[in-house]
């Protein structure tokens, strides 16, 4: 069952790798991810980011905080200053919008999960110098539970995959994912694959 959902899912998502976008929050077998532990015959099933709607807070903050300076002239907050001090004022100002702005786009950029045909990555970008990466092999999956509540999520499908494992981290997250549910079933298949493979190496 396994081995037809992969080579069904191949033929599928043959077109959306031509189209598949950076940028997406969620890629079936991608043709241009590549990662450091990576074996050469191990292949990458499912490409996930926290869904894009997640991304609405900070951005929305951003565009408050950018036009924040030109309403607050309105008010002779900083009129105590001299003319280039008000400017430098600003100035920092935008420097720190900037930040937020790009270490938030990076957060969520970078902050991936990835299922292969043989384990599964968590990846939690900290900050520029700093990330952990979690790794469970598919024969050490316990459990998959799907988390999936309220309102927007349930009308944008997106929610959390909580993996449980026998390995050294016994729980692994993948938190905000588009279509959980089909990423569960994807899990609980590879899975199957990976103990009837072993199943038949026993017996050769």
């Amino acid at each position: 069952m396994a081995d037809i959902f992969v080579s069904e899912n191949k033929e599928k998502t043959k077109n959306k790798r031509r189209v598949s976008s950076p940028f997406s929050s969620l890629l079936y077998f991608p043709s241009k991810v590549e990662f450091v532990s990576k074996d050469s015959e191990e292949e990458i099933v499912l490409f996930l980011r926290r869904h894009w709607i997640t991304n609405i807070p900070w951005i929305a903050v951003s565009i408050i905080l950018l036009f924040a300076p030109a309403v607050l002239g309105s008010f002779p907050i900083l009129s105590f200053l001299p003319g280039s001090f008000q400017f430098i004022a600003v100035a920092i100002w935008y420097m720190v919008v900037v930040a937020y702005t790009f270490e938030s786009f990076l957060g969520w950029f970078f902050n991936v999960c990835i299922i292969t045909d043989e384990r599964v990555f968590d990846v939690d970008f900290i900050n520029l110098i700093y990330r952990e990466i979690t790794d469970a092999d598919l024969d050490q999956i316990q459990d998959v539970t799907v988390r999936l509540g309220g309102a927007i999520r349930t009308i944008f499908n997106y929610g959390d995959v909580i993996i449980q494992t026998a390995g050294e981290v016994p729980r692994i997250e993948f938190t905000a994912v588009p279509n959980p549910d089909r990423v569960a079933k994807i899990l609980r298949e590879l899975r199957v694959e990976e103990e009837v493979e072993k199943m038949e190496g026993r017996v050769r």
